[in-house]
């Protein structure tokens, strides 16, 4: 019990002092690359850059006592930063304190929500958010995440949305001067970071960029002539402060803490996932994420830090660099105290236009075009639902459009329920094989007297209807010939009252007009289901058979069942 709920018991007690040196190596490298993220993030969400590191410390430190993935980096990320930014954005903050007490409640109420799912063990929930959905809100807010930094790298006045019409309007009508200097320092600064992850990505090309950046500014007194500078950073950890809690902000602030919630979940769960798969001595659990996950961010908030999650590219380094248990995590933490405490005035230098190149880089890799193209060549009506998320999210928002892809999400999902695959199926030759008689319409034996519909999904209200329109078409053809109808119900694994009901209607009109219906394959659960309605009282156990060969040869009163068959079709258990 105690290594389920605390999974670090599990690899601390096994420890070897071999793997400390990976560890360290893994923990040096994602901290290297962590300090000017968690800088670079915190600007998107409208925060200082010192909460970027503050959002760096508590919440890794307590994911590796608590996760169940040994690699997962948490902290700061680019997607969660623009959702904190963007649902303060829509409410009245009258100053900079405020907005930095309300990202910290956000952070706070973001980590209760995923600490209740956990503890509900509803970590199943990100199944709603399907491929198509996630890629489409990604890539969408991966552009908004890249136009909201155009006034760091083009040194100009903007105004802060997240929606891309009002930011190329903003863009369009701003009236500053584009700053030279500060453009060619976030110029070259992207040039660099992608030459250098051309040549080598495990080489940390983020803070060359920052050390060449700072000096750049520096020796040229260029935070004289106008460029943006990070400026005067507070020196120390995080002190333990209890977040302001105001009941009206919070009303306000549960859809964006709902969102940030699941949506961090879902990249948390996505990576880990994925790095589970290179390695056999752990597994993921989603429940024991979402306790972790939300106990990070609730911790987190008590040390000043803005909603966190696990990072894709802070994560992948990891792995690479031979991380293999939490300790890494623990490493990292320790490096961003030790730059918190003795190394901030290091960084009065750094341009903003080198920690806008470093987000405008990252956030590149989320544009997924191959998917998207692929779902076109493939799967239209899930590229129309790729299309419709992603729309959505870059013109009404980032909350409202990952809302509006998972509704998009549902209808479709219940629209192909309301009208799933099935077949009419003829017999091939003399064989006891039965096929789809559109697809093999040469080797079938079609019937006039006979007709065999396989309904390939369960029958529920949505779809009865559909059901019985089927049925009635397929008679209607041969209405002056058909003396039986076959319904082969091997995927049918339930039926809901309004379907039995109308099931019922059905087969009483069928039989009214002379028509023997027969029922095959009916599995455990659908089996269970007829025998108990009333619905076998005018079936009747007689026509319930085990294959569709079975039934059709009765019907032609060929063969009759053994008692074996008998048993098997009217067994009522699973």
């Amino acid at each position: 019990m105690l290594k389920k709920y605390l999974p670090f018991v599990t690899w601390i007690s096994n420890y070897r002092s071999e793997n400390f040196k990976s560890d360290a190596v893994a923990g040096i490298t994602v901290a290297i690359l962590l300090v000017p993220q968690g800088m670079a993030y915190a600007l998107i969400a409208g925060l200082p850059p010192i909460y970027g590191l503050y959002a760096a410390l508590t919440p890794q430190i307590v994911y590796a006592f608590l996760g169940t993935s040994r690699q997962l980096a948490v902290g700061p990320v680019a997607m969660d930063s623009l959702l904190v930014a963007a649902g303060l954005s829509a409410l009245a903050v009258v100053t900079p304190s405020q907005y930095i007490q309300m990202a910290v409640l956000l952070a706070l109420l973001m980590g209760a929500i995923q600490l209740l799912l956990g503890l509900l063990r509803m970590g199943f929930i990100v199944s709603f958010l399907s491929k198509p959905v996630i890629s489409g809100f990604t890539s969408a807010a991966a552009i908004i995440i890249g136009l909201s930094q155009l006034k760091h790298l083009l040194g100009i006045q903007l105004s802060q949305s997240n929606q891309l019409h009002v930011v190329i309007g903003s863009l369009i009508q701003s009236q500053s001067p584009i700053h030279i200097a500060t453009l060619l320092i976030g110029a070259v600064s992207v040039v660099l970071i992608l030459a250098i992850k051309r040549w080598n990505r495990k080489f940390p090309s983020a803070l060359l960029a920052v050390v060449l950046g700072i000096g750049w500014v520096y020796f040229n007194g260029l935070d004289k002539e106008g460029v943006a500078v990070v400026g005067l950073i507070p020196e120390g950890l995080p002190s333990f402060q209890t977040p302001w809690i105001d009941f009206a902000t919070i009303q306000q602030l549960i859809p964006t803490a709902l969102t940030l919630a699941l949506v961090a979940f879902m990249e948390a769960i996505a990576v880990a996932k994925a790095i589970e798969e290179k390695h056999k001595s752990y597994n993921v659990d989603p429940n024991q994420e979402l306790i972790a996950l939300g106990s990070a961010n609730i911790v987190g908030s008590f040390f000043q830090s803005y909603p966190t999650t696990g990072g894709f590219s802070r994560t992948a380094v990891n792995d690479q660099a031979g991380a293999k248990t939490g300790m890494a995590a623990l490493i990292t933490a320790l490096i961003v105290g030790l730059v918190l405490l003795f190394f901030t005035h290091w960084f009065y230098f750094l341009p903003k236009a080198v920690l806008a190149s470093i987000i405008i880089v990252a956030v590149v890799n989320l544009i997924d075009v191959k998917f998207a193209v692929r779902l076109y060549s493939k799967r239209k009506d899930e590229f129309a639902l790729y299309l419709l998320t992603f729309l959505a999210t870059l013109f009404s928002g980032i909350t409202e459009g990952i809302l509006l892809g998972v509704v998009f999400s549902l209808l479709l999902l219940v629209y192909r329920a309301s009208k799933p695959h099935h077949a009419f199926l003829g017999r091939i030759g003399t064989t006891n094989y039965f096929k789809n008689i559109s697809r093999f319409p040469e080797e079938v034996v079609q019937r006039d007297d006979l007709i065999i519909l396989r309904f390939d999904a369960q029958l529920f209200f949505g779809n009865i209807q559909y059901f019985k329109e089927l049925v009635f078409k397929a008679i209607e053809e041969k209405k002056h010939t058909v003396k039986g109808f076959i319904i082969n119900a091997r995927a049918i694994n339930y039926i809901d009252s309004t379907a039995s009901e109308q099931l019922y209607e059905l087969i009483l009109s069928l039989q009214q007009r002379g028509i023997r219906v027969m029922l095959v394959g009916a599995i455990g659960p659908a089996r269970d289901l007829l025998i108990k309605s009333k619905i076998i009282t005018i079936l009747k156990k007689q026509n319930l058979f085990i294959t569709s060969g079975d039934a059709t040869d009765d019907f032609d009163g060929i063969t009759k069942k053994t008692p074996l068959q008998k048993k098997l079709s009217r067994q009522s258990n699973p």
